[in-house]
């Protein structure tokens, strides 16, 4: 990238009016969107699978992001590593973007063969003076936090990982996760930038009118209001709201649950590895995030005897996690073009859970298959505007979108950081 265009960078994210949205070029020009990338996706920690993506020894998972492509595998010891999907010959990818199972990591060029440690194991022809331990696989940062896979493809990575996965480790600790399986994964491509995404996926301003087979298991007031001139009857509802979230609080904390009654929010601009977790209360019966607010499956997580867990939700900036009692919604993103985004999910259950016996597909996937799909066709419309000639920010609400905001400070802080 020229000087010229870091500079403009920059310009742009300076001339971004506090309390308002970002400009349209940084949504629509490929030279950010190339920035993007190797900053927020290659130079930070990004969530890139779980750990049953890779349930067997030899089970491999192959995610390209931009221009770099990962292995990531579980080897012959059940510990997940990651690698450059690289031949260290040549440079031949070793794999295509998919899961797969080997025995070893074989270049199909000229039969580079690589154990799962990494570890070449043979090269022909190269000669007595080759020595082969100077050419074993590029490994990855890698880090695994309940079931989910992390990895910096970074040199030096970011060490404040640490601090989410002491957060996390035994607030997702009770699900036994890393002993689940996928009961269904989906990809959809939604026309717009990574950062709408994101954006759209930290606030729910828009939830009450676009969105109701997620609100079904929502409590409104979890969405965010503006109190000004609350009715008696909005009063009492929030009265109401309040004593709810206090006593199914308390009752998980008396039940030993970490995370009940408080949030963690590491989001701002002092952060790097950004994340933010909360265990919110279930509307309706309170079990989990299905049409009727009923667990979709009857085998819980781990040795689990309550249904009415709420939902402990994670955020990272290329991620967003919901948890309950009987089944995890887990989704990242990878851009793929200024206009492209491509979105991951995966509904996870107990590992010996057994379809149409302790759940029913549709009953499970529904919510979320359809939140997918209304968000993808949000962020469109809005990738659409921002990119209008007419297009001029507009401001925030205070009440309802703070995230959003806060994200908008934290992605030009990062760049700030990284010299931009």
């Amino acid at each position: 990238m020229s000087t010229e265009n870091w500079k403009t960078h920059r310009e742009l994210l300076r001339s971004r009016q506090a309390g308002h949205g970002m400009p349209g070029e940084l949504f629509g020009r490929q030279d950010i969107l190339d920035t993007d990338v190797e900053i927020f996706f290659q130079r930070h920690w990004i969530l890139v699978g779980v750990t049953a993506d890779i349930p067997e020894p030899g089970d491999i998972s192959t995610v390209d992001i931009g221009k770099a492509s990962i292995i990531i595998l579980r080897d012959d010891d059940e510990q997940i590593r990651s690698y450059r999907n690289i031949c260290r010959h040549r440079g031949a990818r070793l794999k295509p973007a998919g899961k797969s199972t080997v025995g070893m990591l074989t270049c199909s060029y000229h039969q580079w063969t690589y154990a799962l440690d990494g570890s070449l194991r043979h090269a022909s022809h190269m000669g007595q003076d080759f020595d082969s331990k100077c050419r074993n696989l590029l490994p990855v940062h890698t880090r695994v936090v309940g079931t989910h896979i992390f990895v910096c493809l970074a040199d030096e990575a970011p060490t404040d990982i640490a601090h989410l996965e002491e957060v996390m480790t035994p607030r997702f600790a009770p699900y036994q996760l890393r002993h689940s399986k996928i009961a269904h994964e989906a990809e959809i491509i939604e026309d717009g930038n990574w950062k709408l995404v994101i954006e759209n996926n930290r606030e729910c301003y828009h939830c009450g009118g676009t969105h109701p087979e997620l609100t079904a298991s929502f409590l409104p007031e979890d969405f965010g209001f503006c109190p000004d001139n609350l009715s008696e009857e909005s009063k009492a509802a929030l009265a109401d709201y309040h004593a709810r979230n206090a006593k199914c609080q308390q009752s998980w904390l008396d039940d030993g649950f970490v995370g009940a009654g408080t949030s963690v929010e590491y989001l701002d601009v002092d952060a790097v590895t950004q994340f933010r977790t909360q265990q919110l209360v279930i509307a309706g019966h309170g079990e989990s995030q299905t049409l009727s607010t009923r667990v979709a499956c009857r085998k819980l997580f781990g040795d689990l005897q309550r249904r009415d867990l709420g939902d402990t939700h994670l955020w990272t900036h290329n991620s967003w996690t919901h948890v309950m009692s009987d089944h995890a919604v887990i989704s990242y993103i990878i851009p793929l073009a200024p206009d492209k985004t491509l979105v991951r999910t995966k509904w996870l259950v107990h590992a010996d859970a057994v379809e149409g016996v302790d759940y029913n597909l549709q009953e499970l996937t529904e919510v979320w298959l359809a939140t997918n799909a209304q968000d993808a066709s949000l962020v469109a419309i809005t990738h659409r505007g921002t990119q209008d000639p007419g297009y001029v920010p507009g401001p925030f609400s205070a009440f309802t979108e703070t995230y959003v905001d806060q994200f908008s400070r934290w992605y030009a802080a990062r760049l700030n950081a990284h010299g931009i």
